[in-house]
């Protein structure tokens, strides 16, 4: 059935305009009185008056400009342009049915989808268990996932493509929220045989002659930063070369002798071979990840995966480092 108004121009049908005044109540009327083909029965079923039920089906008719229903001493019997119509609005109130069902559901966030962007793996850590509780919890919600460089989930964000972003460090964005979720430890990749491996204690002076392998996206420009501004407070001269490349690809560069890379300690309890994680004795600071959405994002599912983060964040422990 359409409901809408004509377009200027656009022929109308007989009855066209009696359709948008028609009560959806007398709709549900009709249906009743061609199921039971007996108003009193139909009354029963809806828990009105008789006459009532006599009374919606007149005007619908009246309005329709269409008999529905042949009137008899026992009941009725529906016309066969009363079949056609009853049929048809079957199939429409069934339809709005389960619409209003499905809205209802979406609106308290337990069906749906989210568009999430990250800056690295979600193999381990906090958003890998993120991801997992949130799965048990609300297994009903898609997740659609973009990795990319935090710039561009950001902007992402902002057009509405992505519902959230988690990215490290922290931002200020006048059109966006954001909040700090978790913090981990820095930490170096080393290829398997490189003479560090065998020190307790690895400082960012015992790094300067390395060569720094840092990709172009994901968290690599921020990881960049931190390596130029620890050398630099060591008044060392950082020797960065910067890979098009994903994280698999920059740990088998690492695993050859290539280089080695700053990383956190999340990405330490994924093995990888040929190469070892070993903590920087010096290093007070941590990275923090923060989660970015926009204000104007009124997603129920995306307020049930804040919520759901910010409970975890209260009670995050740092990842165990693997050494090897």
């Amino acid at each position: 059935m359409r409901w809408h108004k004509a377009k200027a121009g656009e022929e109308r049908s007989p009855g066209h305009d009696a359709l948008a005044r028609i009560p959806l109540v007398s709709l549900r009327h009709a249906l009743a009185a061609a199921e039971y083909l007996n108003f009193r029965h139909a009354a029963n079923f809806l828990g009105v008056s008789q006459s009532g039920v006599s009374a919606r089906i007149k005007a619908l008719e009246q309005e329709l400009g269409i008999v529905l229903f042949e009137r008899r001493h026992r009941g009725v019997r529906l016309t066969e342009a009363g079949r056609i119509f009853v049929a048809e609005i079957a199939v429409g109130i069934e339809q709005l049915d389960h619409a209003i069902k499905i809205a209802g559901v979406v609106s308290t966030g337990t069906v749906g989808r989210l568009s999430i962007g990250l800056h690295s793996s979600i193999a381990s850590g906090f958003l890998a268990d993120l991801r997992g509780r949130f799965r048990e919890t609300y297994p009903n919600i898609e997740h659609v996932i973009v990795e990319g460089r935090s710039a561009q989930t950001i902007s992402q964000v902002r057009d509405g493509k992505l519902d959230i972003a988690f990215v490290m460090g922290t931002t200020d964005l006048p059109d966006c929220h954001s909040r700090i979720l978790w913090s981990e430890a820095f930490v170096i990749a080393l290829p398997i045989q490189h003479p560090l491996t065998a020190r307790d204690h690895i400082l960012w002076s015992d790094l300067a002659p390395e060569i720094f392998l840092v990709r172009h996206g994901c968290a690599g420009p921020q990881l960049q930063d931190h390596i130029v501004r620890r050398l630099s407070e060591r008044e060392k001269t950082p020797h960065i070369r910067r890979c098009d490349v994903g994280r698999d690809t920059l740990m088998h560069l690492v695993a050859s002798g290539d280089g080695v890379t700053l990383t956190t300690e999340s990405a330490s309890r994924v093995p990888f071979p040929g190469v070892v994680f070993r903590p920087i004795a010096d290093e007070a600071e941590q990275a923090r990840f923060s989660a970015i959405w926009s204000p104007h994002n009124r997603s129920p599912a995306l307020k049930n995966l804040l919520d759901l983060a910010t409970e975890m964040s209260r009670f995050a422990r740092p990842p165990e480092i693997r050494t090897s």
